[in-house]
């Protein structure tokens, strides 16, 4: 029987609404879901539906500090005091709302299921949408996010003797999951984001590489403002690739935000969804299992047609852009194209190029000397 690919999620998960003056959005897996479902990509010979399993706090005290979940237990109930603010509760980013840690524990349960299914052999390729919460610390919220699923996630893969490779793509850096492995060898994390200099939250430069034995296993490549795809798939291409060759994982973990795509109010790359699709193809090539979540994505519908989007590429089905039909999509800034799930090229300008191209192949020769001696490439 073939293994499954899983898309994990169940209406539960729909139905904690960050406050409305929050920029993240929980219906965007609900949306993307339903996307699928209605093109008929959902579900077929090897591909299926799981809803997450459960489990109780015991989970999160797997790296999260007791203090930290006690706070958030009170916050669940919509009550508030000043200490949760030393943990970075009731602000702007992570306010505080009844639900919140039952929303954080059935998100962590979700990507877990997805680890388990792994290494149990069920699953070749697990996504949950509504994960990939990779700001929040042991013992502090940040970043809209408040219980590290990712984390846990690889733990999970760790105790059962697994060697994953972290690969992070959302536009912000993925500090909290670097800092719970910052001293292990076990885990590679590789981020690429829009460097912190311009975003939050202003880490993510590639002189954060480990400490320890964990000295060069954290990997940061911060992208200039303007980064297109051709620029992002050279990173790719020329970082990632021969670091996972050489750490040889045993299985990839990707944060697949989409809050690079041209047009996302909160960040400033210049990427179509096509980026996405061919960084899962390059990992793809390794033929290891992937878990993949979510993160961010901050316009709602270039965000659900993205993550349609990686799903089919998980699944190797990615489709092919319809020529006919008219532009629109990321190109245009717009919600206004018709011709399936994947955007139109995104043609830069030739002055952006040179910019970027060299602000790109500066940190690309930084990695290089700094991490790659560590792995003998």
């Amino acid at each position: 029987m073939t293994a499954n690919k899983l898309f994990i999620h169940c209406d539960e998960l729909d139905r904690y609404p960050y406050p409305s003056s929050c920029p993240f959005n929980t219906a965007r897996a609900g949306l993307t879901r339903k996307r699928l479902d209605s093109l008929g990509l959902l579900t077929g010979p090897d591909k299926s539906e799981a809803a997450p399993e459960r489990f109780d706090r015991g989970l999160l005290e797997g790296f999260h500090t007791g203090p930290y979940l006690d706070a958030l237990e009170q916050a669940n109930r919509g009550e508030f005091s000043v200490d949760m603010l030393y943990m970075g509760l009731g602000t702007g980013d992570c306010p505080v709302f009844e639900g919140v840690y039952d929303y954080g524990l059935l998100n962590a349960c979700a990507t877990v299921t997805g680890a388990r299914r792994i290494i149990s052999g069920k699953a070749v390729v697990a996504f949950n949408p509504s994960g990939g919460h990779h700001h929040a610390h042991a013992g502090r919220a940040a970043g809209f996010c408040y219980v590290n699923d990712n984390v846990l996630a690889l733990r999970a893969f760790t105790k059962a003797g697994l060697r994953p490779l972290y690969l992070d793509i959302d536009v912000h850096h993925g500090d909290g999951v670097q800092e719970a492995f910052y001293h292990r060898p076990d885990v590679m994390t590789i981020s690429l984001h829009q460097t912190g200099k311009t975003l939050f939250p202003g880490t993510g430069f590639p002189i954060e590489s480990g400490a320890g034995e964990g000295r060069g296993y954290s990997v940061n490549v911060p992208l200039p403002p303007g980064t297109y795809d051709e620029a992002f798939f050279k990173v790719m291409r020329d970082v990632v690739t021969p670091l996972a060759r050489a750490f040889s994982p045993d299985v990839f973990v990707m944060e697949i935000g989409v809050d690079g795509l041209a047009g996302d109010p909160l960040a400033q790359l210049r990427l179509t969804n096509n980026a996405y699709v061919d960084a899962i193809a390059m990992i793809q090539q390794f033929g290891k299992p992937i878990l993949a979540t979510g993160g961010g994505g901050y316009h709602i519908e270039n965000t659900v047609r993205a993550w349609a989007m990686v799903w089919c590429a998980l699944c190797g089905e990615a489709p092919q852009p319809e020529l006919t039909a008219g532009m629109g999509g990321v190109m245009l800034d717009s919600t206004e194209w018709h011709g399936g799930l994947r955007d139109q090229p995104l043609h830069p300008r030739p002055e952006q190029c040179a910019t970027v191209d060299a602000m790109v192949e500066e940190v690309i020769e930084d990695v290089k000397e700094n991490i790659f001696p560590y792995h003998g490439i």
